[in-house]
């Protein structure tokens, strides 16, 4: 038996009878995860510009996201290590994922070298050389700790020619091989189970997609993800290569959709069958004053809201939708005053926990179908 398995309890609690879309529960040694679930990006041990303490209260995510290769440049894994694993570093007493750095290698584009062995790549703090391969990134991901580690494996651009995704892909199997090797001789650090996700690729081509999902499948592992989408591709084909990707992922096994991404996005995907999510978006677009909200976007900078004294979103969703006005935040932006991109962030990241809470209420109702449809409508507006 693989020594790297760990038996992640997933149960599907209910399908939507007009689409894939499940309400499942996972649970970890940190807890229960409820699903479909959007993970608050933690890059640096920190979700940021929101205190944990906030997190946790307001937000109330099940897991957050952490960044192996920002983790391993700052502070390092030593300091981690001597820490206890980054749950204790952090004060984050709940579920951590974290990806294995090979979307961030592949934004490096001029700054890295990509062969068999693995990658070499120029930190962009300090310019310089490090390696990464499937064995140290697995050593590096057992050190920080995570819930959920995933496999190394390279992210293709887009768009990318046939042959190249091709060769890519074969190649983050070969990865995923020595990954799976490498775990099994790595025990586990601290005094709780890892689980292991490994990632299909495959660019936008449906066959490769096909072939990576099935070789994924064939491993075995507790969870998979899907990697190489949200990188330029137009929406449709997003959906239609996870489509492909999920006929064949097992049912009986979580799936996380890597990078994904807007409030409209996640919906569409939940539908095809994806279970987990998480992206930069919510807290990126906040800090530049686009606010998400059940009836649309709101570029909080407009003058229009100068004068708008109602509540930044009459759902309540956090304390602050509440206890702040549009018009008030919009003076906190337009005096450069750091309270308001706190005030944004934690309401587009309660939006997200929101919607996909939502999500899971109607997959469990069995109307799932028809008030995704309503709420895409509603979205795809700027107000």
């Amino acid at each position: 038996m693989r020594t790297y398995i760990y038996d992640l309890k997933f149960t599907i609690k209910k399908t939507d009878p007009n689409s894939k879309a499940r309400a499942s529960e996972m649970i970890t040694d940190h807890g229960k995860i409820e699903t479909p679930i959007f993970m608050p990006v933690g890059t640096v041990a920190s979700v940021k510009g929101v205190h944990q303490r906030e997190l946790k209260e307001d937000i109330n995510p099940d897991i957050i996201l952490g960044n192996t290769y920002h983790l391993y440049l700052r502070p390092k894994t030593n300091i981690i290590e001597a820490a206890g694993g980054l749950h204790k570093f952090m004060g984050w007493d709940r579920n951590i994922l974290t990806d294995s750095g090979g979307y961030q290698v592949y934004s490096l584009s001029g700054r890295r070298k990509i062969k068999e062995e693995g990658v070499k790549f120029k930190s962009h703090i300090d310019g310089s050389y490090h390696v990464f391969t499937p064995e140290n990134v697995m050593e590096i991901q057992r050190t920080i700790g995570a819930d959920i580690i995933m496999a190394f494996d390279e992210c293709t651009p887009y768009p990318c020619d046939y042959n190249y995704a091709k060769r890519s892909m074969h190649m983050t199997h070969r990865w995923l091989e020595r990954c799976i090797t490498h775990l099994e001789k790595v025990p586990f650090k601290y005094d709780y189970a890892q689980t292991f996700f490994p990632i299909v690729q495959g660019s936008t081509y449906k066959d490769l997609r096909k072939q990576s999902a099935e070789y994924i499948a064939g491993v075995g592992a507790e969870g998979n993800a899907i990697g190489g989408l949200s990188v330029g591709e137009p929406a449709e084909e997003m959906y239609a290569m996870t489509e492909v990707v999920c006929d064949v992922l097992p049912e009986d096994k979580p799936r996380y959709l890597m990078g994904v991404g807007t409030p409209i996005n996640i919906l569409e995907n939940i539908a095809l069958g994806i279970d987990m999510f998480d992206c930069v978006m919510p807290t990126r677009n906040a800090r530049n004053g686009m606010l998400f909200t059940a009836h649309g976007t709101i570029n909080i900078k407009n003058k229009k809201w100068e004068n708008d004294f109602s509540a930044i979103d009459d759902m309540g969703i956090t304390f602050v939708d509440t206890e702040y006005s549009k018009a008030y935040l919009r003076h906190l932006f337009a005096a450069n005053e750091y309270l308001g991109k706190q005030i944004a962030t934690i309401h587009n990241l309660g939006f997200y926990l929101w919607l996909t809470r939502e999500a899971r209420k109607h997959i469990l109702a069995g109307d799932f179908y028809e008030w995704k449809n309503i709420m895409v409508k509603q979205m795809d507006k700027r107000l």
